[in-house]
């Protein structure tokens, strides 16, 4: 720590300072005119996203330190036409699903400075989040339609280190990486309005992913 730099007291991430944002993320896929081939069958139509959108503010409490909340909505949604080993099992369907999911996240944000400049950060981003999510999905395979409705209740905790880049006076580009995470979820699965079940699941890893990168644009007051 002793090769840190100081922070000064009028730079963007000095005690006193707020700072909000916003954070845009687009998934999307789709097959083309011609059926794929899979390795147990084939996918003749296909197309999906997965979508999120999310506002965040924080406060320094003091140099390189600040206190924040995320707050966002996500949405899925996903329509595949396929079958399935049709010399053996011939199975055929069509399955639509869509989700809806609404969360809020406190955090704490380490910035360190290890280069005398204001334009170059390195950070560490240790959060909490709380989703409630609810979807449906629908299978149909010519013959017969079934449903199933979902909903349920997670808490993930998170270790996202990153880089902050200012671009302009206080105003930076920000991405980050999930490096560690622990997840548990409550899930209630309702069947055809007949069946209803209830699924609990905790969930550890400690992988980097760089195709999943979060990008952010923040400006700092």
């Amino acid at each position: 720590m002793d090769a840190l730099y100081p922070v000064a007291p009028d730079e963007a991430i000095a005690k006193g300072r707020i700072f909000g944002g916003t954070t845009l993320s687009l998934i999307q896929g789709n097959t083309d005119d011609d059926a794929l081939n899979i390795l147990i069958g084939d996918v003749y139509d296909g197309y999906g996203y997965m979508f999120t959108v999310e506002a965040f503010g924080g406060y320094f409490i003091k140099d390189a330190m600040a206190l924040g909340m995320h707050a966002g909505y996500s949405r899925t949604w996903f329509s595949i036409d396929f079958a399935l080993m049709e010399d053996l099992l011939d199975v055929a369907e069509e399955r639509k699903y869509v989700s809806n999911g609404f969360f809020v996240q406190p955090f704490l944000k380490n910035y360190l400075k290890v280069f005398n400049s204001r334009n170059f950060y390195f950070f560490n981003e240790t959060s909490v989040t709380v989703e409630y999510s609810y979807g449906i999905s629908q299978s149909d395979d010519g013959e017969d339609m079934s449903k199933s409705r979902n909903k349920g209740w997670s808490i993930d905790v998170g270790i996202n280190p990153g880089i902050c880049i200012m671009v302009l006076n206080r105003f930076a580009f920000e991405t980050s990486v999930g490096l560690l995470g622990l997840s548990s979820s409550v899930m209630e699965l309702e069947e055809n309005g007949e069946t209803h079940s209830e699924f609990v699941y905790n969930i550890v890893n400690f992988t980097i992913n760089l195709l999943a990168l979060d990008f952010s644009l923040v400006y700092f007051f």
